[in-house]
């Protein structure tokens, strides 16, 4: 088995966590807002280290106003583990307690007509429970109101990217010599997440493995087929390493390739080709797109061209920016993104090819390094 050679990225410090949150005020004062609540999930982790050993009921939140300093609060019986976060040096700390009103507590930390930014991942009761407390006061989405807050990576960031870029390409590597003929899909799942985990993941979160007909659905789930010989086979596989996500495509073929698979699989591959070309500092995000969608549509494949050519990536696995037509916002350096496009026929077989990408001060550098070439295993 390949071993990966790496050191741990160094830990984030309160520093680090400081200068998010002050990211967060600014950028929220920028589209006119208040400031911003943010409640357990990704955003939470990526401001304060801090993540509930399970997400309950009770209400958690961190507010950021410019004019206060950055206060998180918390059920007091989960006080402690908020104390031993990362990031619990950058922010004072509040607590409620069962039996009291943990919504008339927030209300002390907000203003009585703010409009804020809030959590994606923010339950409906507490979003409720803000606007009865406080009915003049409004909410906006944070991916819609604050799109980029998360998107530009800095150099600590980058280097868990291609470490669990790395360890993806490990994967891709290992799996090419497990035997596919007569398995089902969820064998080879299970063998895409073990190796993930064997090349330093600490989180499996998805291992599409679309044999024949399936790989016409994008983001099939193994199933029981059985893979038969001259089944092409999408593996779409990826996860969280220290922290940040893998997401890698590659599509292989079970024996010999048919004329019609090889036809297309160098279609999506010169048209994943196409979209990395085109990354570069100032161009927009559907210039992406629109490099990889031209080179299918061209070989007339437009309308078996499915979704968007990519999602942007960090501490979660799907994250703006998107390459997609419409989004014009230019790319800058440390944006970190797939490009993936794909070809899907109904009924009979899928192709897709993706690798993570980050802009660099002059063009593009891949993440992903395995062969585009077109795979034949046993």
């Amino acid at each position: 088995m390949p071993t990966i050679t790496q050191t741990a990225p160094v830990p984030f410090t309160s520093e680090d966590y400081t200068a998010r949150m002050a990211r967060v005020v600014a950028q929220a004062q920028e589209a006119g807002l208040t400031g911003a609540i943010v409640t357990p999930g990704p955003d939470l982790v990526w401001l304060t280290g801090y993540q509930p050993t399970a997400i309950t009921e009770r209400l958690t939140m961190l507010v950021l106003l410019p004019d206060q300093q950055p206060t998180m609060l918390v059920p007091r019986l989960e006080r402690p583990d908020v104390e031993a976060a990362d990031g619990a040096a950058s922010v004072a700390i509040t607590d409620w307690v069962d039996a009291t009103d943990p919504y008339a507590a927030a209300s002390q930390l907000l203003r009585p007509d703010g409009t804020y930014a809030m959590s994606d991942s923010a339950w409906a009761m507490h979003l409720l429970g803000l606007q009865k407390v406080w009915p003049e006061s409004s909410y906006l989405s944070m991916t819609q109101s604050l799109p980029m807050l998360r998107a530009v990576k800095d150099a600590n960031e980058l280097a868990r990217l291609a470490a669990a870029g790395a360890a993806g390409d490990a994967t891709y590597e290992q799996i090419l010599s497990v035997r596919f003929a007569g398995r089902l899909e969820t064998d080879v799942a299970a063998d895409l997440a073990r190796l993930l985990r064997e090349f330093g993941h600490e989180q499996v979160d998805f291992t599409v493995v679309g044999s024949g007909p399936n790989g016409a659905n994008p983001h099939h789930e193994a199933g029981d087929r059985t893979i038969e010989p001259g089944d092409a086979v999408v593996l779409d596989f990826g996860g969280l390493m220290y922290g940040y996500g893998s997401d890698t495509t590659r599509t292989v073929c079970v024996g010999e390739p048919s004329q019609q698979i090889r036809e297309v699989h160098e279609i999506v591959r010169l048209a994943q080709q196409a979209g990395v070309d085109a990354v570069r500092p100032g161009v927009s995000c559907q210039a992406i797109d629109r490099a990889a969608r031209k080179v299918i549509a061209d070989a007339g494949y437009g309308e078996q061209f499915l979704h968007r050519t990519g999602h942007g990536i960090g501490v979660t696995t799907h994250e703006p920016p998107y390459m997609v037509e419409g989004e014009e916002r230019p790319l800058v350096p440390g944006m970190c993104f797939s490009v993936e496009p794909g070809i899907y026929l109904a009924g009979r077989f899928g192709v897709r090819i993706e690798d993570i990408v980050t802009v660099t001060g002059d063009g593009v550098r891949p993440f992903n390094n395995t062969d585009h070439a077109l795979q034949v295993v046993a």
